[in-house]
């Protein structure tokens, strides 16, 4: 017997939301990588769906709706990127080249990944868009012929690592530029280092959301230049 869709909804809604407020609410209060919300909440409902036997597809099935609200999410950034207008007006040339930079290395240490670990096709495809924001990852990863929800998990782990590493350069290097800041965070970590560069300040938020979209917006446009040239 089938469960009721409805049920279905509701129940992995509730759970991925509950879980989400219950890992903010932990990381506030212990601000500890392993309890971000991007880490642990996936830990969480990983847990619960081999507790009780259950697949990828039934939790997308319930979920996928939240999963919808990350482009009106990403579109939100809009907000503190015309605040800062003034501020985009004036570095555009030191913006556009740290775009351009950070979307080829990652890109191309994307691929140096998959080389050595031996994986080809379709892994590969899925691998190469993971250091930008899920909404565009997931229309990159489909235009070049990946998998979108595999290309979801690997945007997360780069997420978290990525902040938690932009963290340890930070206290490292004498990095005292809301813009340096903000790039660093937005090309390293998208969603994940964009929050985190909001919390140290709101023009290294700005900076970190403008970059996010811009960098979603290069590759999803390269994305079909990359795929005619894979399949040419």
């Amino acid at each position: 017997m089938q469960p009721d869709p409805w049920l279905a909804t509701v129940f992995w809604s509730s759970l991925t939301i509950a879980f989400y407020l219950l890992a903010k609410r932990l990381y506030r209060h212990w601000p500890r990588w392993w309890l971000m919300p991007l880490a642990l909440t996936p830990a969480l409902l990983i847990a619960v769906v081999l507790a009780i036997h259950a697949s990828y597809r039934d939790y997308i099935h319930g979920a996928g709706w939240l999963l919808a609200l990350l482009g009106p999410a990403t579109v939100a950034f809009a907000v503190p990127i015309y605040e800062q207008r003034a501020l985009i007006r004036r570095e555009w040339p030191v913006l556009a080249l740290g775009m351009v930079a950070g979307s080829l290395t990652a890109v191309g240490t994307s691929w140096m990944l998959a080389t050595a670990l031996g994986l080809d096709g379709t892994l590969r495809l899925s691998l190469l868009p993971r250091s930008i924001s899920t909404p565009f990852a997931m229309q990159v990863s489909q235009d070049i012929g990946g998998v979108p929800d595999l290309t979801a998990v690997f945007v997360v782990l780069t997420g978290v690592l990525g902040a938690i590493l932009g963290e340890v350069l930070l206290s490292w290097l004498p990095v005292r530029s809301a813009l340096a800041r903000g790039a660093l965070f937005a090309i390293g970590a998208h969603g994940a280092g964009t929050a985190r560069a909001t919390q140290l300040g709101r023009e290294e938020g700005s900076i970190a959301g403008l970059l996010m979209v811009l960098v979603g917006l290069l590759n999803v446009l390269a994305a079909t230049l990359i795929a005619a040239l894979l399949h040419s």
